[in-house]
């Protein structure tokens, strides 16, 4: 199952399929009991999806068959037990694709031309992924990290490494030692191919970066490259030759520091808006405000979530059950507010209480 949301991959997603393309939606869940119900839901899904292309004129019988086909291969290949939140399923003539969401997703089969991301994208925005450049004399380590999750990530030519005679990176971690072989030229020329090697990574997959090692570690890739320069640096060496575990401990206290920062800078950003008159608060003014490209900054209790009626005038909220209920609105703001060129930050629940949950600083 995927979950790196690239540029590139994004754009690949959102150009136009041969009619019909279909996206499957469904919650699921991490724990039981509702856990035990996922595959039964995930099933009901792909069938109504199936039903919806039986029922389209526009659909010859051999893309039925093929896009059914499509389906029941993504549907294999879906391994609930390693859910989190919500899935999502892409089918068209000749591909399939199945995503992992750590937020919430509404039920819904959708046939178009093209394939619905705005769970996807809002998705990636709410989790916050970042790298992990764990440096070592010998070995160079990338991890792609989230909210919860840390793992290994082999891209990039990542890990690299290096044979290093007589290097024992537990003893100079337990005794302190200054490492040698930070101050030689073949070690200045490795971490300089991994600086290049990082630089590309950023470029296709943009994220922020944190870089952990020794001092000595640390200072040398400062002085060969570039990528360091731009990151936070975290002393804390043997992350290169670490575990997933490890990475996520000592990236814990980090991220919540700059988690509180980011808060408050937000707020900070918001009463200042508010004294200018271009502050907006509510689904109903950031969809429209969102619309007109006028959402310089969006900010998003992140686990908030409302079911609207659209009037044609205005977002009301509505009932369960409402067939014209829209239930994913936020990530649909979300979306929009990305591709108009505003920044979305994700706050603590409770921070926007008095803004019904989401608030923006308006350009104009």
């Amino acid at each position: 199952m995927e979950h790196d949301l690239s540029p590139a991959t994004l754009a690949e997603l959102r150009r136009p399929r041969p009619y019909p393309a279909v996206s499957v939606l469904t919650p699921t869940h991490r724990r039981d009991p509702l856990h035990t119900q996922d595959q039964v839901r995930l099933r009901h899904a792909v069938a109504q999806a199936k039903k919806q292309l039986e029922a389209d004129p526009a659909v010859t019988r051999d893309r039925r068959t093929e896009v059914a086909r499509q389906l029941d291969r993504a549907l294999s290949e879906v391994d609930l037990s390693r859910a989190e939140d919500g899935l999502v399923i892409f089918a068209a003539p000749g591909e399939h694709q199945v995503w992992s969401l750590a937020r919430p997703v509404p039920e819904r089969v959708a046939v178009s031309d093209t394939f619905l991301t705005r769970n996807l994208v809002s998705a990636h925005t709410a989790e916050r992924p970042y790298w992990v450049l764990s440096v070592a004399a010998d070995r160079v380590t990338l991890w792609s990290g989230t909210a919860d999750r840390v793992a290994e990530e082999h891209i990039g030519g990542f890990p690299l490494t290096r044979g290093v005679h007589n290097f024992d990176p537990e003893r100079l971690e337990r005794g302190g030692d200054q490492p040698r072989g930070f101050r030689d030229e073949p070690t200045r020329q490795f971490l300089r191919e991994a600086d290049t090697a990082m630089s590309t990574v950023l470029r296709d997959h943009p994220r922020p970066l944190y870089v952990t090692g020794e001092p000595a570690a640390l200072s040398l890739m400062s002085e060969v490259g570039s990528t360091a320069k731009g990151a936070v640096q975290v002393q804390h060496g043997g992350l290169a030759h670490g575990t997933p575990g490890a990475v996520r401990q000592a990236m814990e206290p980090v991220r919540e520091a700059e988690a509180r920062r980011s808060a408050d800078e937000v707020a900070g950003a918001l009463v200042a808006a508010r004294g200018r008159k271009e502050f907006a608060a509510g689904v109903d003014e950031l969809w429209r405000s969102a619309r007109e490209g006028r959402v310089r900054l969006l900010a998003v209790e992140e686990n908030y979530r409302v079911r609207v009626r659209d009037t044609g005038e205005h977002l009301v909220l509505a009932e369960s059950g409402d067939v014209e209920a829209r239930e994913d609105i936020v990530d649909e703001i979300v979306e929009q507010c990305l591709e108009t060129g505003a920044e979305v930050r994700f706050v603590p629940d409770g921070m926007l209480a008095d803004a019904d949950g989401i608030a923006g600083v308006l350009r104009y």
